[in-house]
Parts: structure tokens; sequence; C-alpha cells
């Protein structure tokens, strides 16, 4: 077994903080690439929705490790995930922009319950978007948890519950509250704009 082989093996049990902690501290892009990895399914899905082209996806799953490499220094960063979550739906408004032809993806489609959401321009949809990920922010944590793993990591009930420990009723319970609660958060949001 070789260097990068051990590095490797060892990486994989480090969680994402360490790994990033880890980057920062060697500048080896060979860990942020393993980093990157992990999340390569949930950036490629983000860029599909937005920019609704497998190979323009594709295309943006690369750009967007080259923009990381620039920006996760640069950056205080709490959770990988939803900080790369981020950058990725920014990346793509940003491509969409520089095309004057900004696609909508609603709401509904996105988190894939009715959110009732169809605004008429691309401020409103950036607002709407932003309102979402404030949104999710004030859910409960167990929600946000079951919420993020089941919607934008597409993992099943089953999965949630061996990455969480939380029983399976838990998991049903925490993903129909956190739905209830994002509607109604959304619905708040609509009603003051």
């Amino acid at each position: 077994m070789n260097w990068f082989q051990r590095s490797k093996k060892t990486n994989e049990t480090l969680d994402d903080a360490s790994l990033l902690k880890r980057y920062l501290h060697t500048r080896d892009l060979t860990v942020l690439g393993e980093l990157y990895e992990r999340h390569t399914e949930m950036v490629y899905y983000v860029c599909f929705r937005y920019l609704e082209d497998g190979e323009r996806a594709k295309d943006a799953v690369m750009q967007l490790f080259e923009e990381l490499i620039v920006k996760v220094e640069k950056q205080e960063i709490k959770k990988f995930v939803t900080w790369l979550y981020v950058l990725t739906r920014n990346f793509c408004l940003m491509q969409l922009r520089s095309e004057k032809k900004m696609q909508w993806v609603s709401m509904e489609e996105f988190v894939e319950f009715p959110m009732d959401v169809h605004p008429e321009d691309r401020e409103e949809k950036e607002i709407a978007l932003v309102a979402l990920e404030k949104c999710l922010e004030t859910l409960p944590e167990k929600q946000k948890k079951s919420i993020d793993l089941f919607f934008l990591n597409e993992k099943c009930y089953k999965e949630i519950v061996d990455i969480t420990g939380y029983s399976l009723n838990e998991v049903k319970s925490y993903i129909q509250n956190g739905k209830r609660n994002l509607k109604n958060c959304m619905d708040n949001h609509r009603e003051r704009a």
C-alpha cells in the first residue's frame, strides 16, 4: 500500500470539518478533492436543477472545484455541505444571469412539497430562494438534519436512521413536521413581502 492509499484510507474516517481543517493546514489538493468528492452528487443535482442540462451540470461540477480552491480559504465555513450548497446555487445563478436567461426552479420542484411560490421576476425568485434557506435555518436541529438528508442529499428513511441514530418513526415525524414548518415559514415570508 503506497502513501496515497494510506492517506486516503485515513481521510475516509474523518468528518467534513476535520478534513477541511486538514486541507487548510496542509493545502494538499488531494485532501480538498476527497472532501469535494463526498458531495459531488449533491453538487451535480443542484447544478442540474438550475442549468437543466446534464453536460452543463457536469462542466459546472468541474468549474466549482476550481472555484472551491479559491473560496474555501477566504470564508469561514461552519458546515461544509451547507456552504457548498450555497456556493453551488450562487455559481449556477451567476451562469444563468450572465446568459440573460434566468430559469426558474420552483420551490415545489426543489423541495418536493407544495410551496405555491410562482414569482414573476428574477429578483423575487432569488428572494424566495433566500427565504427558503432562512426558513431551513429556523427549523429545530433534528428536523433540519432530516430535511437536509432527505431532500438535499436524497437519502431514504433507512439511510437517515443509520446516519442519525433516530428511529424510523422519528425520521418520518421530523420530515413531516419540518415540511409543515417550512411551508408555514414561507407563507409568513410571502405575507410580509
